[in-house]
């Protein structure tokens, strides 16, 4: 062989025989590249025995800073109040199982409740709303037309507002038995001065807006905001609430409360984040339209099905009962409407950590509200009502439609203020907790209720259903812990959303791409 041929072939030999380094390519060692071949050299931290899940839209930022501030400001003081809530909550669950724990007035299961529930509903749920429709009015409408120092005004009088009805119904200080209602006039108008100012405020950029029509997220929010404050002022002036009518009134004020307000609104902020999320159009507008309109005729006529047999007139629990029925026809077009949007991109449930928390709000949407409708009859009315059966529908509603909606509301938009991702294998910890823990304690609660109530339909002594509580109270006590803990972990998850430290984040998806240029000012991508 001559000298270039033999050249030529001991190359090729240590070409074929050529072994790598271990941290050439892969291995423990840190990569090392001495000839330039490799490209982007990253790390994974994440356990891949768990599938990569990822958000399914950008990190641009729609809207200035000052209201991204604002809208921040209303989410973390809302998983505040969802943490201090819900661990009053926790306690008073306890409670059933072990009354005697301790002897503390302030701590008695008649003042827990109450700082539970009005925590949680005026709290964290309307808080987290508010802010999430100063996000939503703004880009339906494509304008923004706040003034943010009336926002920090809404923030600061509704959180006054919970904290001194917290402090008071732990005091002993109330309404009353009004359910819901247990906060003291003062307070409740400091609630709703607060919400009046924030609709004041969401009215502006609908009015001013840039486009023709009112997309119909903003049909639900703007009537959410109007009706919550009519409810108020029923619910609180001293005219009716005497007799029969202050019972008509209080449940007129309960299930507005919840049907006008919390689901109004989050029904609103779906129609626009579930198709922004799926990159796609909502199945039907009308449908929409339909879901909206019937909304309103039956929902405002159903406050009394929780008075079946009472000394109200019984055509109006009639009218109750009917309305209730006619309930139906919302809940199928939502639902279906929300169901068909899913059509063809059912796929990515698999890849995302946001979409399962719409999902199963979608499917609790729908079976917590047939369930309302179910227990409005006289004859389940009469089995279930003042059985723990009504505590698991109420926690079917709020927590499984309202707040399964507002956390993937939360994870959805957050990022996009501030553009850091939560840790993803907690949230899929979050997630499950959440849905097991309130499985596990709605499907006890419904079952004992149930036995409770066939066996005071049979004449049995009172004593004897709670006896056949018990092991469904040690369920509900287990299930609210592994929420409670449910919640923490989302509080963490905000906060690792929100941390001032900045991670240097390099754009891999051409829609990361594309934001980042756009935030550069590159005038090739503005609009």
């Amino acid at each position: 062989m001559s000298a270039e041929e033999l050249h030529i072939y001991e190359e090729r030999e240590k070409a074929i025989n050529f072994l790598p380094e271990e941290n050439l390519l892969s291995g423990t060692l840190p990569p090392r590249d001495e000839k330039g071949v490799i490209q982007n050299v990253n790390s994974v931290d994440e356990l891949r025995v768990f599938p990569t899940k990822r958000r399914t839209s950008s990190f641009q930022q729609y809207i200035s800073p000052e209201l991204s501030k604002l809208i921040i400001y209303f989410l973390g003081t809302a998983i505040f109040w969802l943490v201090a809530g819900t661990t009053f909550g926790l306690y008073a669950g306890i409670k059933y199982v072990a009354p005697d724990v301790e002897h503390i007035g302030w701590l008695s299961f008649g003042r827990l409740r109450p700082a539970h529930t009005n925590a949680v509903f005026w709290g964290w749920a309307s808080l987290a709303m508010i802010g999430l429709s100063y996000y939503v009015v703004t880009r339906v409408s494509n304008i923004e037309n706040y003034n943010i120092k009336q926002g920090y005004l809404s923030l600061i009088l509704v959180n006054i507002a919970v904290l001194a009805g917290t402090i008071s119904l732990f005091a002993g200080v109330n309404n009353g038995g009004g359910e819901y209602r247990e906060y003291i006039w003062p307070i409740m108008i400091t609630f709703g001065a607060g919400v009046a100012i924030s609709a004041h405020n969401l009215f502006k950029p609908v009015v001013k807006r840039t486009v023709t029509e009112i997309y119909i997220s903003n049909w639900y929010i703007i009537s959410g905001f109007m009706f919550i404050v009519i409810v108020i002022l029923v619910g609180y002036i001293p005219i009716w609430q005497d007799g029969v009518g202050e019972t008509i009134t209080q449940g007129y004020y309960m299930h507005q409360a919840i049907g006008m307000w919390f689901m109004l609104i989050n029904l609103g902020l779906m129609y626009y984040f579930l198709p922004q999320q799926l990159n796609k159009p909502i199945y039907s507008y009308s449908l929409g339209a339909l879901a909206f309109w019937t909304h309103l005729l039956f929902y405002t006529l159903i406050g009394t099905h929780h008075f079946i047999f009472s000394a109200i007139p019984w055509r109006l629990q009639t009218t109750a009962i009917v309305a209730s029925v006619g309930m139906l026809i919302p809940v199928a077009a939502g639902t279906t409407n929300f169901l068909l949007t899913f059509n063809g991109a059912w796929y990515q449930l698999k890849n995302s950590y946001t979409l399962p928390f719409y999902f199963m709000a979608i499917i609790f949407y729908f079976t917590g509200s047939f369930q309302g409708t179910v227990e409005a009859f006289r004859y389940t009315n009469l089995l279930w009502h003042f059985t723990d059966f009504t505590v698991s529908h109420s926690h079917l509603t709020m927590y499984g439609i309202i707040t399964f909606m507002l956390w993937g509301f939360s994870y959805t938009l957050l990022p996009r203020l501030t553009g850091k991702e939560p840790p993803k294998v907690l949230v899929g910890i979050h997630f499950w907790l959440a849905l097991i823990g309130l499985l596990m304690y709605v499907i006890a609660l419904m079952i004992g209720g149930t036995q409770t109530g066939m066996m005071w339909m049979k004449k049995k002594p009172f004593i004897d259903g709670v006896i056949n509580m018990f092991p469904f109270w040690l369920w509900r006590a287990i299930g609210g812990t592994m929420m409670w803990v449910a919640h923490l972990i989302f509080a963490y998850n905000f906060y690792r959303m929100v941390r001032v430290k900045n991670d240097i984040k390099i754009p891999r998806t051409p829609a990361e791409i594309l934001a980042v240029k756009k935030q550069l000012t590159n005038n090739e991508f503005n609009t």
